[in-house]
């Protein structure tokens, strides 16, 4: 047999190879970890695989590909990850995830910080993963009561929330549902303003002013995030306070938030990835639920707004700002 035929013979054969078998058959000298759009939230990441041994140039070798702050361009960086390919895929949220989860069957796959996998489709259930991600969850469409309770005890006269939220993010169902049981149990009327695209915010931030809501809240949700700034500006604008889902947003201007710490998120997937190239299957690997969350609240936003924070609720704070 020829060289160069044996050589595609083994290329075919490889992509048939099961999982076990892949962790054993290194794409390089080293593994490849491939990301979809880096930033410096991966930081952690990168720090717990650095505690695990891992060593960027010596040990282990990243892969980045970016979308480009386009949504529609998740798949075509998902799939140019896996024709490379690389040895597991790690991707942040259900967007990109799932975008991963269509490019490969057999390469794994370790989603951080994903609001609700089960209900979005991305796995059977959280202690079976099954087929070839696993990850950990942000538990985000539950903590819905948990972050109305929160709002209600800074603002007890609040009667009206507006919640943005994404057609276009499969995870976002389950939070209308939750938010809408958690509203009727506390006696708050839900305003559901949908984004799933750049041009839609200037019409959703009229809606919602025609509605004149007492409060406001979002979710993690990537294309959302991208434009925090200008979220945040309009808020400001119309002294509307919010509760978010992530410290980062509290740093950028928001009143308040509750949810799980991403950083710990994103060191806890490390030690995923290290399984994995260890030889475990994503499928024997539960999903994880977080196990520390953080309660932020920046009291110059509040002042702005003619805000007064009650003392006890700044003491339970992880972070205050001043």
């Amino acid at each position: 047999m020829k060289r160069r035929d044996f050589v595609t013979l083994l290329g075919g054969a490889a992509a048939a190879w099961p999982l076990a078998a892949r962790a054993q058959q290194r794409t390089s000298g080293v593994p490849r970890i491939g990301i979809i759009d880096d930033a410096g939230q991966w930081d952690p990441f990168r720090q717990g695989l650095r505690e695990l041994g891992y060593i960027e140039g010596q040990t282990v070798a990243f892969e980045y590909r970016s979308a480009e702050d386009k949504p529609d361009r998740l798949a075509a960086a998902a799939s140019e990850l896996a024709q490379l390919p690389v040895d597991v895929i790690v991707a942040f949220g259900t967007a990109a995830a799932y975008a991963a989860k269509q490019a490969t069957t057999t390469i794994p796959i370790v989603m951080l910080g994903v609001g609700d996998p089960v209900r979005s489709g991305l796995v059977t259930s959280l202690a079976r993963p099954g087929e070839n991600i696993t990850g950990n969850t942000i538990l985000g469409p539950e903590l819905g009561a948990k972050r109305l309770q929160l709002f209600k005890e800074v603002l007890p006269t609040i009667s009206r929330v507006a919640f943005l939220w994404n057609p276009n993010n499969a995870s976002h169902a389950a939070y209308l549902e939750e938010w809408k049981a958690a509203a009727a149990t506390l006696g708050v009327t839900m305003q559901f303003v949908a984004v799933g695209s750049p041009d839609e915010f200037d019409s959703a931030f009229a809606a919602v002013m025609r509605e004149r809501p007492d409060g406001f809240t979002m979710t993690a949700d990537p294309l959302h995030q991208l434009h925090i700034g200008r979220i945040i500006d309009f808020l400001a604008k119309n002294r509307l306070p919010a509760m978010f889902q992530q410290r980062e947003n509290v740093v950028a201007g928001g009143l308040m938030s509750y949810g799980a710490s991403l950083p710990d998120l994103f060191r806890r997937g490390a030690s995923y990835v290290d399984k994995i190239l260890r030889g475990t299957r994503p499928a024997e690997l539960p999903v994880e639920e977080p196990v520390k969350f953080d309660l932020s609240i920046n009291l110059k936003t509040a002042k702005a707004a003619g805000l007064t924070i009650p003392e006890s609720f700044i003491l339970r704070a992880d972070e205050v700002i001043e």
